[in-house]
């Protein structure tokens, strides 16, 4: 008997259908971005309106993200995808855009413009992808990369400080943040529609999990495994609230960190100086 071909749900909105005619899957077998496109994808088309929510990708394997999503989008060069998006919501303002960035796009070559778009309080989210590697060229150590992990750069374990990306953008002038790991389906999707809705800079972390470099290296080669040792490692803001910092050691603290409206988004101040001015440049 002909086994049965099961279709995509959201197959025909995918650009993945766009350009090729048929759903592509280009991440490895056990990479944890699948969770975070399709819980995306399911609010994006709660919306309807998909041309408002451009789609705009760093380089990384986070680039592959807009084969699986629906909508339209713009691939940019390494670290770059903050100003093109600071530059689409300038010329219209109307657009919400999405930005999909690792934690080696975001926040190494990347990091000014991370910093900066905060600062300005951009009105767009940003969706950083941290697998605490450098998955697409080799699984080389990255600014998140935990101490003591083994990768493709540090083979006797990471001897260097990580980056905390919350606490960044939350010092940069972020005004809604949010970290969640690939286990919280549920939780991912409230926040991100929260992040729609809300005006100003909004940056969730998504710690995911990397089968081929994070796990094989550190012996943790099965999805599996590693989605199993990512609960036991997560630990609510609220708890951590009464852990000390050698408990929190190698511990992701999750939830909801900002949410501020008292800060100006940068298109509402120039489209102010654009009216005091009568229209005049």
């Amino acid at each position: 008997m002909k086994q049965q071909e099961l279709e995509h749900p959201h197959i025909k909105e995918m650009v993945s259908y766009e350009l090729m005619g048929k759903y592509y899957n280009p991440f490895c077998p056990g990479c944890g971005y699948g969770i975070i496109a399709n819980t995306v994808n399911n609010a994006l088309l709660e919306r309807g309106d998909l041309l408002s929510y451009p789609l705009i990708t760093g380089v990384g394997c986070c680039c592959y993200m807009p084969f699986i999503l629906v909508g339209n989008s713009f691939y940019c060069l390494h670290g770059r995808a903050l100003p093109f998006a600071t530059g689409l919501k300038l010329a219209n303002p109307k657009l919400k855009p999405i930005v999909w960035s690792g934690d080696g796009d975001c926040l190494s070559i990347g990091m000014g413009h991370f910093m900066h778009t905060a600062r300005r309080n951009v009105d767009m989210v940003m969706l950083l992808l941290n697998n605490e590697v450098y998955g697409m060229t080799g699984g080389q150590m990255a600014p998140t990369t935990s101490s003591g992990v083994t990768t493709t750069t540090t083979p006797f374990g990471m001897r260097e400080s990580s980056f905390d990306a919350v606490k960044l953008a939350i010092d940069a002038g972020a005004t809604y943040v949010a970290r969640w790991t690939i286990a919280q389906p549920f939780q991912i999707a409230k926040s991100f529609r929260k992040a729609l809705d809300h005006r100003g800079f909004s940056m969730i972390e998504f710690i995911s999990i990397c089968p081929t470099y994070r796990g094989r290296l550190n012996e943790l080669p099965s999805p599996v495994d590693m989605l199993r040792q990512l609960k036991a490692d997560t630990v609510s803001l609220k708890d951590a609230a009464n852990m000390d910092e050698d408990q929190l050691e190698g511990k992701h603290v999750v939830g909801e960190f900002l949410e501020r409206h008292d800060r100006p988004e940068l298109s509402t101040l120039y489209e102010k100086l654009w009216s005091e001015r009568g229209g005049r440049g």
